[in-house]
């Protein structure tokens, strides 16, 4: 296991979680696994969660009782129950998800089963295709609902960039392109994928860090120029 870019805090906090777990499964625990942004090294101890993957022989409601104690004990600590098999079983569904563990992702226990895991493009293209296509939905039914209010439009931009951020991330993979992590350096690679309009972009990205302030109608702006080109890469991924 590489060196963890943590707080001595943050990671007292995850070797203590880690420690029960294993006390409480001891053979009937597989692997114990940090991804995310705290194995990406952008970890950030005031917003973020420590997402732990945890592999078990048993994921039965009578065996999860057993990390009650160390779940409740460490709530910054963002476990994720399974078993190998179902692991397998569901690459096909949530190409996306594993593919983001795999992609940042330190063994603190047991085997590494994440190193081998193999993902089908075609699922990939399928799962961003379908998540864009209801956010694009969802967007423009709430919008109509919202746009006289500045604070539930700006909130709702903000949320849904996130979001669709994530998952264009991963169409770039299907682009045969560099999938960058900094949300700065995807912004930058979209735009030159999708002609995007940067500024519209850099502008969401910043009012949502608090860096600039957002009226009603730059909010509303904003909005329907981000739809926008939603819209439109919307269409290029449907032709992938």
């Amino acid at each position: 296991m590489g060196q963890l870019k943590l707080s001595q805090k943050v990671e007292k906090k995850l070797n203590g979680f880690n420690r029960l777990i294993k006390e409480a499964y001891k053979e009937g625990l597989i692997s114990v696994i940090l991804y995310g942004s705290a194995a990406s090294g952008e970890f950030v101890d005031t917003h973020s969660n420590l997402n732990v993957l945890l592999v078990l022989k048993n994921t039965d409601l009578e065996n999860l009782k057993k990390a009650a104690f160390a779940v409740n004990k460490f709530p910054m600590i963002n476990p994720l129950f399974l078993t190998e098999s179902y692991i397998l079983r569901s690459l096909d569904i949530f190409p996306i998800e594993f593919l983001d563990m795999q992609e940042n992702y330190q063994v603190l226990y047991g085997q590494d089963i994440l190193k081998d895991i193999n993902i089908d493009t075609r699922n990939l293209r399928f799962q961003c295709e379908q998540e864009l296509k209801v956010k694009l939905i969802n967007l423009r039914q709430v919008f109509l609902r919202m746009y006289k209010d500045k604070a539930a439009l700006c909130n709702l931009l903000f949320k849904s960039f996130t979001s669709v951020l994530h998952i264009l991330r991963n169409v770039l993979r299907l682009k045969g392109k560099a999938s960058p992590y900094n949300k700065e350096e995807i912004l930058k690679a979209l735009a030159l994928e999708f002609q995007i309009d940067m500024n519209v972009w850099q502008k969401i990205w910043l009012a949502k860090n608090r860096q600039i302030k957002l009226n009603n109608k730059n909010a509303k702006e904003l909005f329907i120029k981000f739809v926008r080109d939603l819209e439109r890469i919307v269409d290029i991924v449907d032709r992938l």
